[in-house]
């Protein structure tokens, strides 16, 4: 008796034990694949489905300012599996450009890195060009801890080379690879090089690969890079939320992204409506780069080719065409206007609530990110997302990837000038050859398919340059419905 009653105890404590390892293995498999579906889907989209209808994703799109969002954005994820895989060596990468051409090269590194099984060490920020902020580096701007652990599940990222490797390494195996390359070109001509020498650096990220013709799986972990592991620092996300919950209060507003700056026009050779003086000054400014290699440059042809960012006077009589009336509320997204307040004047006459966060936020708040461009930039990035109607006067890196990133969120609203048509009709009511109402429906007719709608990115074998960008429209990633992308 004795003996039957504890092997049945014994049954007991077995069978409990038995499903107290089930129940957990049962509850880890859970978070794990819950934690997986988070890495994918946008956080600040995470409400957009759970409240069913059109009200839950503006809700989800409001929220970028609140304190749900600021909740969705610093709770802590739960670790996705890490990916255990044979490294085929080492991937260090320099980025080239500003901001935003960083940001799609380093979105590219990664995926090269995956696809060739590579360990990847935190890229390093440009320091060398004109656009670049030599004392920053990656973590100054990007959350490092967030981009390493939320990619984990994909590849190894590491802060820097073992130092073994630093110590056999002295002299690097260097090479930029070839402009818009497709996924065969770094199998064969790139895996073997980093097999052969451990360590490879690519000194050159700006359109390394290829905007079409990949596979999906790698178009989709260029999206998941730009849009969930390309976190700012906290500081630079508590100054956004704060720009941005600022000018939500007061209603709905504006990004003009006005491409205006010195640089810009004395790179482009752009200097319609500057003065003899000022356009000596541009002229001389472009000659001292010589990294700069276009010198000699025609004006006037590159505006009538649409080739030039339209004038602060111009994109006013735009937006008056456009409908925008006298109390919209516009934030400028740029660096300082060429000119100054004199070339601001006519926007100011026609639109007073206009604003840049400089007047949005006290001197004590910007002291820290002040002549430091690349932050500068980060901020307007946010403010850029967030707005509800976004209008750049030139389509150059930050017009493009902000225009990519509001079509991931939503497709929220960017007007896209079709500046060849634009000048045209400029030119055309400026000589007194149409009339105002005339000029007016004519600017409306023509972008009335340029509002950042649903469409297919337009592939151009052969001419990469020439056809849609992949951050501008990566359509891979927009789901199948034209609408908010699918959920996984």
């Amino acid at each position: 008796m004795v003996v039957a009653a504890a092997a049945a105890r014994r049954r007991r404590v077995w069978r409990w034990a038995m499903r107290a390892v089930a129940s957990a293995v049962l509850w880890t498999a859970v978070v794990q694949l819950t934690s997986i579906a988070g890495l994918w889907r946008p956080r600040v989209l995470a409400d957009c489905w759970g409240g069913g209808g059109s009200g839950g994703a503006a809700a989800g799109l409001a929220a970028l300012a609140g304190e749900d969002w600021t909740a969705a954005r610093l709770s802590p994820l739960a670790l996705v599996p890490r990916r255990v895989y044979r490294s085929n060596g080492y991937l260090i990468v320099t980025c080239n450009g500003g901001l935003n051409q960083m940001r799609a090269g380093i979105c590219d590194m990664v995926t090269i890195a995956r696809h060739l099984n590579l360990t990847l060490v935190v890229p390093e920020l440009d320091k060398r060009s004109f656009w670049a902020d030599p004392r920053y580096d990656f973590g100054d701007i990007f959350d490092v801890h967030h981009f390493i652990n939320s990619l984990r599940d994909e590849l190894r990222i590491v802060k820097a080379l073992p130092l073994k490797l630093q110590i056999k390494t002295r002299r690097l195996y260097s090479m930029p690879p070839i402009s818009w390359s497709n996924d065969t070109y770094y199998l064969k001509r790139v895996l073997p090089i980093a097999r052969k020498h451990k360590v490879i650096h690519f000194n050159k990220t700006d359109a390394r690969l290829a905007n079409n013709g990949l596979p999906v799986h790698l178009q989709m972990l260029r999206c998941r890079v730009n849009y969930e592991a390309l976190r700012f620092t906290p500081q630079i996300e508590a100054l956004g939320r704060k720009l941005i919950s600022t000018l939500q209060k007061s209603g709905q507003f504006v990004v003009l992204h006005l491409r205006y700056e010195m640089d810009m026009l004395a790179f482009s050779g752009c200097a319609h409506g500057c003065s003899g003086k000022e356009t000596e000054e541009l002229t001389r400014m472009r000659y001292a780069y010589p990294w700069w290699k276009e010198k000699e440059i025609d004006s006037d042809f590159k505006r009538l080719q649409g080739l030039c960012p339209l004038t602060p006077e111009e994109i006013t009589l735009v937006l008056k065409a456009l409908g925008f009336t006298k109390d919209t509320l516009i934030y400028i997204a740029s660096g300082e206007i060429y000119g100054g307040e004199r070339r601001l004047a006519a926007l100011r006459a026609a639109y007073p609530k206009l604003v840049r966060k400089e007047k949005l936020l006290s001197p004590g708040e910007l002291r820290p990110f002040q002549n430091h461009s690349t932050q500068m930039a980060a901020l307007d990035y946010m403010v850029s997302i967030a707005s509800d109607v976004f209008i750049p006067s030139y389509d150059g890196n930050m017009a493009r990837v902000v225009e990519g990133h509001r079509r991931y969120t939503g497709f929220r609203k960017t007007i896209l000038l079709d500046r060849v048509k634009l000048v045209e009709l400029l030119d055309l009511f400026q000589g007194g050859k149409l009339s105002w109402d005339e000029f007016s429906a004519a600017v409306k007719v023509a972008h009335q398919n340029h509002m950042g709608q649903p469409t297919d990115r337009r592939a151009i074998p052969g001419r990469p340059k020439e056809e849609d960008y992949f951050y501008a429209n990566p359509q891979e990633c927009l789901g199948s419905k034209g609408g908010l992308r699918d959920v996984l």
